[in-house]
């Protein structure tokens, strides 16, 4: 089990998704779950699915995260806005490896890599208590912490020639000697995503 940390941007979704690609597992699926996009009445059913009937308007059943990453990795992306309440649910995926949709009764068995990312200090949120230790210690047996783009200045042109071959297949450009160097003296503070923002929108000016 790996947890990427880091600042917003830094590209810790690329990461995972190197991660997968390297690992025995690489022709399995690569499933995401995005924590802090999910509700919390619905987090359950996104992440073990539900039968035909679970609840008002599950009309049919409903393959939850775990089981399409099967043979696979699962990333949940912003595993620390995970409500409190969900989380025992998680660790006992974790630890058991086992499952159930929502409104089934048979224990369904998991067989999936986690790969899990945030931006928030879950130690903090430990001490906080609005995030439960032992989830904690769970998910993080590999931690590493993604450096912020200010951090690595030496990649930042490299990164802006990539950036530009994706944005605009085919059409070369040029990057000014002056614009090379205005753009390793920036800070970043939306780091990758920002450099990229910037690189698009010089592009079309």
């Amino acid at each position: 089990t790996v947890l990427l940390t880091g600042e917003l941007g830094t590209g810790k979704t690329q990461l995972a998704r190197a991660i997968h690609e390297n690992s025995p597992r690489r022709d399995g699926p690569f499933i995401e779950l995005s924590c802090a996009a999910i509700p919390e009445t619905l987090f359950e059913s996104e992440l073990f699915g539900h039968e035909k009937g679970a609840f008002t308007g599950a009309s049919v059943r409903k393959l939850g995260r775990v089981e399409a990453a099967s043979g696979g990795k699962l990333f949940l992306d912003e595993v620390g806005d995970i409500p409190l309440a969900q989380q025992v649910k998680l660790l006992r995926l974790i630890e058991s490896g086992t499952y159930r949709r929502v409104g089934g009764v048979a224990p369904l068995r998991a067989d999936f890599r986690l790969v899990a990312a945030t931006h928030r200090d879950l130690r903090k949120l430990v001490f906080d208590g609005s995030f439960r230790s032992d989830l904690y210690y769970r998910i993080s047996a590999y931690p590493v912490q993604v450096p912020t783009l200010r951090e690595r200045r030496e990649d930042i042109l490299l990164l802006a020639d990539s950036l530009l071959s994706r944005l605009h297949p085919g059409r070369r450009y040029h990057v000014e000697e002056a614009a090379r160097r205005a753009l390793v003296a920036y800070d970043y503070p939306g780091n990758v995503r920002e450099l990229r923002n910037i690189v698009e929108r010089a592009s079309l000016l």
